[in-house]
């Protein structure tokens, strides 16, 4: 028997309902904040993750789905949604059209990393990119947005926050980090040492016991800030205060990918073990540059959608809809006219196969239906059909140029 690849499972049932309730939800929340979907493809060059993820990273290091294709093209399934976001961005001339374009998307990623709970090969992401707006009230705005969606699917959470700083404060930050590493240089992992040369922020974010350790001790980039970025990451407090919407400061919250600058953020659930976290983005105003784009602010979140399924309080499944039966066969074609006649403006179900009224009051309850509509032999000779409505519990058999 051929199974699904390890990592990479089917959505049917009850998580189909709660998967596509997700995205219905977050798509109208997002829309209402003025965002647009974007679709962008599975497939893009290898190298516009290398540039914009950053080689430095595991997922562009260890994880990425890449080969090479039959045209000789280096290319690889996408890691993630903002990469590509922004590569269509430029692709499509929106950075020198200039303005400001939201969009929102979701969709597959993909990654080989090892599946545990909340993490597979194949994931769904829900993200939001907005290029065009250096304000902070934009980095908010987001920020509310994610709390917006959880709070809508009922899921408790917790906000960290942190500012990376920019080219201003960045450099000589940076210098302290590297002079700290190296003076732990021989206690930490072999990634940790592979980062100090490549992108040395990103050991605060290493997941070794004993490397966190060390870093308790490590310089803070938060007590470096330029005036600049300190009274953005002030405002950007202020604003969460006064919408209610409370934080906590984590100063080696470094998000997981290279182009993130200034603010950065992650919303984590203490429901789902020690894979806590199931959101979040921040600013990365010079990565449409990378991309050989007009620089561009902007700013995104991303949104795990397995890690959240389990946490997701669904509502109140209503009986909506018809369902349809035949008691003797000579009634199937009818039965399939009327169902096909009530789809057009209802949901309506049909069983083709004659059965008693017993079992097709039993499939009508299986598919949650309101109206259980049955023809026999009686109904058929008179012109008329039965109907219980399976919410107040009443029936009665009309004529069908009535129903």
């Amino acid at each position: 028997m051929i199974k699904s690849l390890r990592g990479m499972n089917d959505i049917l049932s009850e998580d189909y309902e709660r998967f596509t309730y997700f995205i219905e939800l977050a798509s109208n929340i997002a829309q209402n904040y003025g965002f647009h979907y974007i679709e962008t493809p599975l497939l893009e060059e290898t190298a516009l993750f290398k540039r914009s993820v950053g080689e430095s990273s595991d997922i562009v290091g260890k994880e990425m789905y890449q080969f090479i294709d039959k045209g000789e093209n280096d290319v690889c399934l996408r890691p993630e949604g903002t990469a590509g976001v922004v590569r269509a961005f430029i692709q499509k001339k929106l950075d020198k059209a200039g303005g400001i374009h939201r969009f929102f998307y979701h969709g597959p990623m993909f990654r080989y990393e090892r599946p545990q709970k909340g993490r597979l090969r194949e994931f769904h992401q829900f993200g939001v990119e907005s290029f065009g707006v250096a304000s902070v009230y934009e980095d908010a705005s987001m920020i509310m947005m994610v709390a917006d969606i959880l709070d809508a699917c009922g899921i408790g959470y917790r906000l960290q926050l942190n500012s990376l700083g920019d080219s201003n404060c960045m450099p000589q930050y940076r210098e302290n980090l590297v002079k700290f590493i190296e003076s732990v240089e021989d206690e930490i992992c072999e990634d940790c040492k592979r980062r100090k040369k490549s992108n040395p922020i990103r050991v605060l974010d290493c997941k070794n016991e004993k490397c966190q350790s060390l870093y308790v001790d490590a310089p803070k980039l938060i007590n470096s800030l330029c005036d600049g970025c300190q009274s953005d990451f002030e405002k950007l407090k202020k604003i969460l205060d006064e919408n209610n919407i409370a934080y906590e400061i984590d100063t080696n919250l470094v998000r997981g990918l290279d182009y993130y600058s200034k603010t950065a953020f992650e919303f984590v659930s203490d429901n789902i073990g020690s894979q806590s976290a199931i959101a979040g983005g921040g600013r990365y105003d010079r990565l449409v540059e990378f991309l050989d784009g007009r620089a561009t602010p902007a700013v995104g979140f991303a949104m795990g959608i397995e890690r959240l399924m389990e946490l997701i309080v669904m509502p109140e499944k209503k009986r909506e809809g018809y369902y349809f039966g035949a008691m003797d066969e000579e009634a199937l074609e009818l039965i399939l006219k009327l169902t096909q006649q009530k789809r057009k403006s209802k949901k309506a179900a049909c069983d083709y196969k004659a059965k008693n009224l017993k079992n097709h009051l039993k499939g009508a309850d299986k598919i949650n239906a309101r109206f259980c509509c049955i023809i026999g032999s009686n109904e058929l000779a008179n012109n008329t059909i039965w109907v219980k409505d399976l919410l107040n519990k009443t029936e009665e058999t009309i004529s069908l140029e009535e129903f």
